[in-house]
């Protein structure tokens, strides 16, 4: 873990906008290499775009904490759905 917290003390905007992040993580989770080849991305870009613009508008966010804000309740979504799964537990 103080690996990752060292590496996250060095990134700045400079170079995480250099890295595609899709690539990096696909090697972990081939998923995210094939899913454009089958997902209706605009349906989903759409709704995604609606709720960012929300936060910003709700909570006068800027595009970056709407999108850090938005990933983190998907992601603490996913987290209690697993939680949930593992109990026996129905949503």
């Amino acid at each position: 873990m103080q690996t990752i917290d060292e590496m996250i003390q060095n990134v700045n905007e400079n170079n995480v906008d250099q890295i595609n992040w899709t690539v990096a993580w696909s090697k972990k989770y081939p998923v995210l290499a094939a899913y454009q080849l089958e997902v209706d991305i605009p349906k989903y870009s759409n709704q995604i775009r609606k709720l960012l613009e929300a936060l910003k508008q709700e909570y006068h966010y800027n595009e970056l904490d709407a999108m850090l804000v938005l990933k983190d309740i998907l992601y603490h979504e996913w987290k209690d759905s697993k939680k949930m799964v593992k109990n026996g537990v129905k949503k």
